[in-house]
This record gives C-alpha cells, structure tokens and sequence, in this order.
C-alpha cells in the first residue's frame, strides 16, 4: 500500500474489534453517551507515521446505526480517536472524512 493512500475496504478482524474497543470510551465521553453495541464491520487502513485505521461500527442491535471512526496508532502508544461521523448506517460507504 502506498503511503498516504487508504486501503481498500475489508470485513473487520477481531484485531480491528479489539482497537475499535480500546477506543469506545473516547468516543462515548465525546457523545457523552454508552454505546451497548459496538462491533466493528469494516476497516480501511491508511500508512502516516503510525496507521490511520477507517472503521465502520455498528452501534445498535435492531436499528441500521453505525458511526465512522479514524483512529490512529503508533506503537508504543494506545489507539486514539481522531474523528468520527455519526448517523450512518451499513450501507454508506466507507470513504475517508
């Protein structure tokens, strides 16, 4: 992948679940909110100085809620949120923002 191109999208890995969970309680003191359902569906990847990860999140049982996360990590450190958009759902695409 080239550096500074986003990857093409991919089904979620439960490595992609577990920095999508590392990163829920910063994105529920944002919203101030909890959020009972949080699974990631798809990622892109994105090559900086660490990685930009593009995850899609599901964030409810019975509806079509999902909300879009970039979160970047650079080992040694924890995965941060960068930014998020709200009110998407499944089918959206999952296009850099």
């Amino acid at each position: 992948m080239m550096r500074g191109a986003y990857s093409e999208v991919k089904l979620a890995t439960p490595e992609v679940q577990a920095i999508a969970d590392q990163v829920k309680p910063q994105l529920e003191k944002k919203e101030n909110t909890t959020y009972k359902v949080f699974e990631a569906l798809q990622y892109r990847t994105q090559v900086v100085h660490g990685l930009n990860y593009l995850i899609k999140v599901c964030i409810s049982e019975t509806e079509d809620q999902c909300v879009h996360l970039i979160v970047y990590v650079a080992l040694p450190q924890e995965p941060s949120l960068t930014a998020y958009q709200l009110d998407k759902t499944k089918t959206d695409p999952l296009d850099p923002f």
